[in-house]
């Protein structure tokens, strides 16, 4: 239990018995009967005995609902006007909730026969007490309907927690499906640039055994050159250790699309996918200076997603603006969506999202996208320094 239920337990208690001692006080709630007994020690004491086991009601609420029910019993053999049982109802409304539906029969229907065995018992406490009539039967009556009213709703306040815990599971469990399926597609990608990766490492390599040979047999014949291979053997090391520091520990998928890192193949992309019937409206802004092998890769994939998703979540159309400034590369596109696209296109666009992301992201450089007023729309931006962290 928590504080806030320890003080509700204890304000609901207090309450009750305040309640049951101002029946007592005014004689009943009706016409005062001139054999009921007057309020006195014993009557407060009896009150206080049936009241005060609601501070329990959630920790053993079979055990505060019998503490109830004795209370209240004994103040009606004693002749107390207790015409309304408080406790009893409240009693009830949380034996109902707790076990109204435990998954054990015995307790079940132990607090079944409990609630419904209080009505008998206290009409037989009204014979010995000594009332008889209309009004004992109408009471009697009144009871019983208060009993059912306060089971009822217990059980419903029960089946709308549990129903509201179903709800809370369902979502966690979507929420967890959603972060597994992230964490696939982001290791799917991740897959995908360690065979990019390696691919450039090898080129580089093969590259290095050539330029050192070629210093090797030129150097006694022509230094210049001997000097300008070794100096390319440096370029090309440094900037292969520059790509392995980035690579991720992945399996390699051999059946990935070789990417080409030449910032032209930018253009062929985008005739690729107008021939395809995408109506597209482009911008390639800036000089096409040469990028790290690493930004072209993204850039290349970046747009090809983006595209891929125009085409298969869009209205047919994009806009595509690819800037190539001097610190970086940026990259803007946008096309109309649907109001209420697909379930599955949806969840196929946040992975390819998820993809992109982390490309850009690998590079130290970021990815936004936003979907509104009928348009989704995708901006990256790849810093050319992002390719040395």
């Amino acid at each position: 239990m928590t504080r806030r239920d320890q003080v509700v337990d204890v304000g609901v208690a207090v309450s009750v018995l305040a309640a049951s001692l101002l029946v007592l006080v005014l004689d009943g709630i009706g016409t005062p009967s001139p054999d009921a007994t007057a309020l006195d020690a014993t009557g407060v004491a009896l009150v206080a005995t049936a009241c005060l086991p609601l501070l329990v009601r959630r920790r053993a609420p079979l055990a505060a609902y019998l503490g109830t029910a004795v209370g209240t019993a004994a103040l009606l053999v004693l002749r107390y006007p207790l015409d309304f049982p408080f406790s009893c109802a409240v009693a009830i409304y949380t034996l109902a909730a707790v076990y109204g539906g435990d998954p054990r029969p015995g307790r079940r229907w132990a607090a079944r026969l409990a609630v419904g065995a209080f009505v008998p018992v206290a009409a037989g406490a009204y014979a010995a007490a000594g009332f008889r009539g209309h009004g004992v039967v109408s009471g009697i009556g009144a009871w019983a309907l208060t009993f059912a009213g306060a089971w009822l709703a217990g059980e419903l306040s029960r089946v709308r927690r549990e129903r509201i815990d179903e709800l809370e599971e369902r979502a966690a469990r979507a929420a967890r499906e959603i972060e597994r399926e992230r964490r696939l597609a982001v290791a799917e990608e991740r897959t995908r640039i360690a065979r990019e990766l390696h691919d450039s490492a090898g080129h580089a390599v093969n590259v290095i055994l050539v330029q050192a040979g070629a210093a090797r047999l030129t150097h006694e014949r022509d230094p210049q050159r001997s000097l300008r291979a070794i100096a390319t053997v440096e370029e090309v090391a440094r900037s292969t250790i520059v790509e392995m520091e980035r690579l991720v520990r992945a399996l390699r998928d051999d059946d990935a699309e070789p990417v080409p890192a030449d910032p032209g193949a930018l253009e062929e992309l985008l005739d690729r996918h107008r021939v395809d019937g995408l109506r597209i409206d482009a911008e390639l802004n800036g000089p096409h200076r040469p990028l790290p092998r690493s930004v072209s890769w993204a850039a290349y994939r970046i747009l090809q997603e983006s595209l891929t998703n125009a085409a298969r979540h869009g209205c047919g159309t994009a806009r595509v603006a690819v800037d190539f400034r001097a610190d970086a590369v940026e990259i803007a596109v946008s096309n109309p969506a649907p109001a209420t696209p697909a379930a599955a296109g949806v969840r196929g666009r946040r992975h390819g999202i998820v993809g992109m992301r982390e490309r850009a992201t690998l590079l130290g450089g970021s990815l936004e996208t936003a979907a509104e007023q009928g348009e989704f729309r995708l901006r990256a931006r790849l810093p050319y320094d992002g390719a040395g962290r």
